[in-house]
This record gives structure tokens, sequence and C-alpha cells, in this order.
């Protein structure tokens, strides 16, 4: 419902779900006597792919919270509700809607996080006829303009170069000219598994934010209109505001970020959360700043509270790869979408919407996944993305698999993750190889394998492990093509071993794998 009505606007500024910061361009020579604020829940965000019911939920009270603090502001909010009765279910009529009511003088809105809805919104007000102005999102880092910069005249695109320039330009992790501690990364002291005896379990659990009265509401409502959703919300309890995710990051800092590093590709039945943030879905709604994040973290090391080690590894994944990946999305939108470079044409297995399948490892993600609507990078990479890319997947139904089970998908973000990084889609423009292993990875990364049926040292026979039967599958399928790669030759030499007998077997029982595993159509 509308809040204060007042005469027409001067302007009408439009808030997207994941655009929750008041320190928005949108809000720049905002004056509360002759402007307003248009927010719309609308189904088809929730609609286009089947979304999970926390994400659904994550978004709605985010939104409701942002309205409401507006509000005690003297902002007018023109805010439409999903229950609402009038509620037509898609941006574009939502649109049409309030800005013939309320006829403002121009729109204004922060470039959308997602190519379909920036689109939805320049036709939309070109079509009723109306002044608009769209402005760029200083939430991040680096521009799109600046990426451009970045990315012209480079015959390849590489997150580690594009990291240390933004390292330079923001002076993060410097010392004078040079990378503190004399080197740009970690990784070699950041890949440690756990051993036999597992994580600490006396680690204190991640802090838990108790649904309140607006959170509640809109439990109530995902319910029952998102009934046949996946996931539950039994355990919803993520920060759906500023104030709470501020409360998160001084957790995180202050609990796990010291331990971060050296774990974070390490998995662990039933340990959803081991030494990761849960940050990411209050960054990529804009309830945290990403500068607030990563001072928080240098400050850390620089105080002596954690290794250097695990400070640049964390920093990395919010000044490194989530400014990268957005660059890539709109360097290379709309187009980026339908790339396929492995040719990829299977459908998605059911299990990935149930988490009803014998293999340990994809039961432990996904089952976790449809319960808090959350898996950590390596689980998403090396273990669903990873099975996914083996199998064959169509590109397109992993990415819309991504996009709906978890509760910080954004477009821009989850996209090229998905499509160029987990299944090699776009042909190397993001990675510079595919993803590929077999089932001893996991192995050695978690103790899935110790409760499982299958043998990950074995590639054919009744306890062959699937991801290890895929992994050879994968290198016989696509041996060209990684013969050309260098990082990739050696498991080619390796392919290049089997006898034809051996080959025919490995793909005869990757053929016999497809055929038991429904899928969706």
């Amino acid at each position: 419902m509308d809040f204060h009505p007042q005469a027409r606007p001067r302007h009408l500024v439009l808030v997207l779900g994941d655009q929750l910061n008041e320190d928005s361009a949108a809000f720049d020579g905002f004056d509360p006597a002759c402007d307003a604020v248009w927010m719309a829940e609308v189904a088809e965000e929730s609609t286009h792919v089947w979304s999970h019911k926390a994400r659904i939920a994550m978004f709605l009270s985010a939104m409701r919270h942002f309205r409401d603090a507006l509000r005690r502001r003297g902002v007018t909010v023109h805010y439409r509700q999903l229950d609402d009765a009038a509620n037509r279910g898609n941006f574009r009529s939502e649109l049409t809607g309030a800005t013939s009511r309320l006829c403002p003088q121009r729109l204004i809105w922060v470039e959308a996080g997602e190519w379909r809805v920036q689109t939805d919104l320049v036709s939309t007000a070109r079509a009723l006829g109306v002044e608009f102005e769209v402005r760029p999102d200083r939430h991040f880092l680096c521009s799109r303009e600046e990426f451009a910069r970045h990315a012209r005249g480079r015959k390849q695109l590489r997150m580690e170069f594009f990291y240390r320039e933004l390292r330079r330009q923001h002076r993060v992790l410097m010392e004078g000219d040079e990378p503190a501690g004399s080197a740009w990364n970690f990784d070699a002291e950041n890949r440690d598994a756990f051993g036999k005896n597992g994580p600490d379990p006396l680690r204190p659990p991640p802090r838990r934010f108790a649904p309140d009265a607006i959170t509640r509401e809109v439990r109530a409502l995902v319910e029952g209109r998102f009934a046949k959703h996946p996931g539950t919300l039994d355990d919803f309890d993520w920060p759906v505001t500023p104030a709470d995710a501020e409360l998160a990051l001084d957790d995180f800092i202050t609990h796990r970020l010291s331990e971060f590093g050296r774990w974070q590709d390490a998995m662990w039945t039933n340990e959803p959360w081991l030494f990761h943030s849960r940050l990411s879905a209050a960054l990529n709604l804009k309830l945290l700043d990403p500068r607030r994040v990563i001072a928080a973290a240098e400050e850390a090391w620089r105080s002596g509270r954690v290794p250097l080690p695990a400070a640049e590894g964390f920093i990395r994944q919010i000044l490194g790869w989530r400014e990268y990946v957005r660059g890539i999305y709109w360097r290379h939108m709309p187009g980026y979408l339908d790339r396929n470079a492995l040719g990829a044409q299977h459908a998605l297995p059911d299990f990935y919407w149930t988490g009803e399948t014998d293999m340990a490892c994809l039961r432990d993600a996904i089952g976790q996944t449809l319960r808090y609507g959350y898996a950590h990078h390596i689980q998403r990479l090396m273990v669903t993305g990873l099975f996914a890319l083996l199998w064959g997947v169509h590109p397109r139904r992993v990415h819309e698999w991504y996009l709906a089970v978890y509760v910080d998908a954004v477009a821009w973000v989850e996209l090229p993750n998905t499509l160029g990084m987990s299944q090699y889609a776009d042909g190397g423009l993001m990675a510079s190889k595919p993803y590929i292993a077999s089932g001893k990875y996991i192995q050695r990364m978690s103790n899935y394998c110790a409760g499982c049926r299958y043998d990950p040292a074995q590639r054919t026979g009744p306890t062959a492990c699937p991801f290890t039967a895929l992994y050879w599958d994968f290198l016989l399928r696509h041996e060209a093509m990684l013969a050309k790669n260098p990082r990739t030759v050696m498991q080619v030499r390796n392919a290049a071993r089997l006898t034809p007998a051996q080959r025919r077997e490995i793909t005869d029982h990757a053929a016999r794998l497809r055929a038991a595993i429904p899928a969706t159509a």
C-alpha cells in the first residue's frame, strides 16, 4: 500500500530489492518535501526461476525493513506488497500503474543488478513517455566504465591482475608500493583440509538473528503463497537490516576470520557454516558496504588479531572476485547468458531439487542448500557445480538452479560464477581452465567419502564414484580442447594412457549413470 499520499512528486526514486542502501546515488539531491520513493514486491521475481523460500523471504523482509527506515526519516514511500489485492505481479505493470497515478516529472534509479530488470525499467519508462535518469551504482569499488577500461585491449581477462590493480588503487593491504607480506596472495597457505578429527567442535557458532514481527509476517506470506517452492524457512535467521548486518560482520571478524583463510576450501558433513562469513547476502542486497567489510578485515590484521593470509584470502573474495564477476557480467551481457562452449545439453538431475541421492557429498551440500539457502564457495564449485559440469548439464539450467536456491543470488554475481567459473561455458573468458577433478579431490578436502557407498579411487564398476567415472568421461569427451590448455595437458596425458577397451568401459559406465538418474525436463 502507499504511504503519505502527496501531490505530483518532482522525482520518483525507484528502489529495487537489492539496492537497500540509504547512501545510494539514487538519493543524491533527494528532497522529502517534493520527491518520493517507489518500491514493489512482484511475484515475477520469485517465479522466473523457482526460487527457494529463504531467498524470497530474505528479499521481502529486507525490503520492508528498508521501507520502514525511510518512512521514519519522513520519506514518502509508495510501496506495493505482494499480498496487496491490486498487485499485478511484475515490474512493468506495477511501475506503469504507479507512474500513471503519481505523474512524476522524472523517474530516477540506480542501474539494476540484472540485465533483464534494467531493460524492463528502461523500456517501461520509454513507453510511458516519462523522463528518466539511470545513475551508476557506487556501492561497488569499480564502476562498469572502469572495468571496461581495464578490459580494453587485453586478449585475456584474469582476476589476479584486476585484483592487484584495485589493491593499488584503493591502498588495501599495501606497504608503500608493495603488497603486505611481499605477496599478492597466500593461496598456498589457504587450502588446508581438516584431517580425520574435523573442525574444532568448540568454535563459537555464527551469530543468529531471530525473526522480528516483519520477518514473521513475511514468513507467513511466503509459506502460504509459495508453498510448493523448494526449501524451508524453519531455520531462517539472516540479518535483514544494516544494523544486524553490522553485527554479523563484527561476529565474523571476532570469531572466524582468523581461521577463514586456512580452512576456506574445507568441507565437513553437517557443518554448513564452518569459518565462513555469512555476509554475502547482506552485501548483495547492499545492507553492508564492501568498503566497510574490507576495512574491518584489514584492521583486524594490522592490529594483530588475525594472520595476513586469512585477511588477504577474505579480502580477495570481496575486492577481487566480487568486483571482477560484476565487470564480466556487464561487459558481456546479454549474450553471455547463452554461452555454451562445451556443448552441454543434458537436463539437471532431479536430486538437485530434493537432495535425495546416495552420493554423500551431494546429499549433504544440496540438503544444506535446501534447508538454509546457503552453501559455501567450494561446495558450490567443487561439489554441486563440478557434478553438473561432468554430467554435461546445459549451463543455462545450472545457472537457473543457482539463481533460485541461494539467498545471496543476484544475477550479476551468480551468472559469471556459474557459467564462467563453474561450468566453463564461456570457453575460458573468466577462468583459465575448467575446474574438473575426480572424487579424490572431495575425499581430500572433506569427510564425505567416509560415509558414502562409492569409492573415489574407482572409475568403473558397481562401487565406482560417479565423480571419478564422469571425470574420466569428461576427459575423453573434451580431449582435444583440454590438450590445447597448458593447465590441463597433464590430465589429458593421463587419459592418453588408456587402452581402447578402457575408454569404452568408461564411456559405457558414464552412459549407464546418466540413464539411471532421473532428470528435470
